[in-house]
């Protein structure tokens, strides 16, 4: 997986997640908007009104205390532990 950070602020980062669908988007959406301290978390990826883009660009906005950075790891964590223990649940029940 590649990624391109597009703007870095203290409580704003966007980045560009290189090969990435709207299935993977929409999870790590929604798992970076049940993290502490983000307060929204956007995704784009519409080539027609972007110029061409394929790739999505995912924004995060945080509150006061939290690094942007610190909370995709947070939730990317999150998504990681979510994954591990479906698989470990479907291989118990096959």
């Amino acid at each position: 997986m590649d990624l391109r950070v597009i703007e870095s602020e203290e409580a704003e980062l966007s980045i560009e997640i290189a090969g990435e669908d709207h299935t993977f988007m929409n999870v790590l959406k929604e798992a970076l908007l049940e993290t502490e301290g983000v307060g929204a978390a956007t995704y784009d990826m519409n080539p027609e009104q972007s110029g061409g883009q394929t790739d999505p660009i995912l924004t995060i906005k945080t509150e006061e205390d939290t690094a942007p950075l610190d909370a995709l790891e947070t939730a990317a964590r999150n998504v990681r532990d979510k994954t591990d223990s479906f698989r470990t649940a479907f291989e118990a029940a096959a």
